[in-house]
């Protein structure tokens, strides 16, 4: 008799099938779910190879146009970034990913969920936080990872922190290698989100969220951007090595954080800053479906209200160049920033706000004076 249906988030690699050998053994009937978000896979070979371990179904899911609009354009409008440098490719992959998983063990009737992640990693929790938020009455019995955002390699050589294999790199050419002639784009954005990504040398343009994003992941990876080599701290307290490309969203979070430098109020722009840094640690701790994350997701929706126009970049052996932005929500004012114009703006207001914000400082070494002739 079984023991009952479990969706398991399947790869068709080694772990994954191990696991559904090792369900199956266990007496459970197993439902192979696979979720295509733009990683280079054989899908059908995929699925046939879960049939014939004794998968009972099969699921095939294109989650990739989800995977930009719903995950990956709100990291965008957030510049969300990890401890300064992981644009957090897989982790924000993991919520698309468990949501759909969701959805087909409801459909299906499944009382388990169960993925190939690792207990000393940090997607067990990512995936296991998911599940339980969107499906509380769940339970879970009981690798190189590949998306449309991005790859991150975790292979035993790499463990180590010696330099990686030049033939490590998938999405990127080495820079070096890259095409001696730039790639100059023009990318626009509503709202904080990308509408549209020009090719100004070529004409060519699109403007869907996927075709946007393979797209800048074609260009970015002909031109070797987006690699990182980092050492990170992990949900669960350790440090690990990471080797990650993330040749698209490299392009637009250059692009992006420009406009909305350009666009959004300077303390508006602070307070939105410390809740990325939040909003970055959700995503990578696994909390996409918290009610803090989803407080924190609103409010950067709404400061990016005004973050709209036009940026031109080059892309360029490894690097991106911002050439120049332009949009009708503009905070700049050339004629007050002009040295040569006085414009609304008296010099001698100046004096005043130095006076006052010198108070502090001249008390505060005043103090430390008397207390350093005390000793």
């Amino acid at each position: 008799m079984s023991k009952g249906t479990v969706v398991l988030a399947y790869s068709g690699g080694l772990d994954t099938s191990c696991i559904l050998v090792w369900l199956k053994e266990q007496g459970y009937d197993v439902i192979a779910f696979l979720a295509n978000i733009g990683q280079e896979e054989d899908f059908e070979a995929a699925k046939k190879k879960a049939v014939d371990l004794g998968a009972k179904k099969v699921f095939i899911e294109d989650l990739r146009s989800e995977f930009v609009e719903d995950f990956i354009w709100p990291a965008v409008q957030a510049n969300a970034v990890y401890e300064d440098r992981y644009l957090l490719g897989t982790a924000v992959a993991r919520p698309c990913i468990g949501r759909r998983q969701v959805e087909i063990a409801r459909k299906e009737g499944a009382q388990f969920v169960s993925h190939g992640a690792t207990g000393k990693g940090n997607d067990q929790i990512r995936f296991e936080l998911t599940c339980y938020a969107l499906y509380p009455e769940v339970k879970a019995p009981w690798s190189m990872d590949a998306n449309l955002m991005h790859i991150r390699w975790v292979r035993p050589h790499i463990l180590e922190l010696s330099h990686g294999p030049a033939d490590l790199y998938l999405m990127t050419k080495n820079p070096e290698d890259a095409p001696n002639t730039p790639d100059v784009l023009e990318i626009e954005f509503t709202n904080g989100v990308p509408v549209k990504v020009t090719n100004i040398k070529e004409g060519q343009s699109k403007d869907s969220p996927l075709e946007i994003f393979s797209y800048l992941n074609e260009i970015g990876g002909k031109h070797g951007v987006g690699r990182i080599d980092i050492v990170e701290n992990r949900s669960i307290g350790m440090k690990s090595r990471g080797i990650y490309e993330t040749p698209g969203g490299t392009i637009l979070f250059k692009a992006h954080l420009d406009i909305e430098t350009f666009t959004m109020d300077k303390e508006v722009r602070r307070i939105k800053q410390a809740l990325s840094i939040k909003f970055s640690e959700f995503i990578y701790n696994g909390f996409w479906y918290s009610p803090e994350c989803d407080f924190v997701r609103h409010c950067i929706t709404k400061s990016q209200e005004n973050v709209q126009g036009r940026v031109q970049l080059s892309v360029f052996k490894g690097q991106v160049y911002i050439l120049g932005r332009e949009s009708p929500k503009s905070l700049y004012n050339e004629e007050l920033v002009s040295m040569d114009v006085q414009g609304d703006y008296d010099p001698c207001d100046a004096s005043g706000f130095i006076r006052i914000n010198a108070v502090r400082l001249r008390e505060h070494h005043r103090l430390q004076s008397l207390a350093d002739n005390k000793q």
